[in-house]
């Protein structure tokens, strides 16, 4: 008797700790929000979003019959914001970075909208892996996001990045902040992974 619930216990132990994952990241970035200026403080903002609403995906509990309609429907704008900041912008990395990860949380979304089972994504859920290829495609760049992320941040090492006027550069993400994008994205790839 154990045995067969051991599997479903050790699936909702590892989804609440994608939750709590999820939502500290969230927080942080939050916080970092209320500090930043504008410019830093928007990409902030999107962070947070991602960040709860990986958070919501993630519960084992489930998020309600509207849950998976109302997290297409944020992420859809979430993508449509980011690819709004990348026009006239072709080469910031993070705002396409920010559209691919909306873009992944609407397809999770889609496809607990499409079960019909009252969550749009978890560890357990079982709601299939949607299109092979574009999940397939997500979980490489998420791989390699993390693969990058994890050499970058190893290698930054506590050193700041300088502007060309010798100060530290403004828009420069600190350790915690890469540490921080780098454990959505370790999130990401998980949600996918148990997809």
């Amino acid at each position: 008797m154990h045995g067969s619930a051991l599997p479903s216990a050790a699936s909702a132990v590892s989804g609440w700790l994608l939750v709590a994952l999820c939502a500290t990241s969230g927080t942080y970035c939050l916080l970092r929000a209320r500090r930043a200026g504008r410019a830093a403080g928007g990409a902030a903002m999107g962070e947070a979003l991602m960040g709860f609403g990986m958070a919501a995906m993630a519960a084992p509990s489930g998020i309600g019959p509207w849950g998976p309609a109302i997290l297409l429907g944020g992420f859809c704008a979430a993508t449509a914001h980011a690819l709004w900041l990348l026009r006239g912008r072709p080469r910031h990395g993070h705002h396409a970075h920010h559209a691919v990860g909306s873009l992944a949380m609407a397809y999770m979304a889609y496809l607990g909208l499409s079960t019909g089972a009252g969550h749009a994504h978890g560890p357990g859920h079982g709601q299939g892996a949607g299109l092979p290829l574009v999940t397939g495609a997500l979980l490489v760049y998420f791989a390699a996001y993390i693969l990058l992320g994890g050499a970058r941040l190893v290698a930054a090492g506590g050193a700041q990045p300088v502007a060309v006027g010798g100060g530290p550069a403004a828009d420069a993400p600190s350790e915690l902040t890469r540490a921080c994008r780098l454990t959505m994205g370790i999130g990401m790839l998980a949600m996918l992974l148990s997809m």
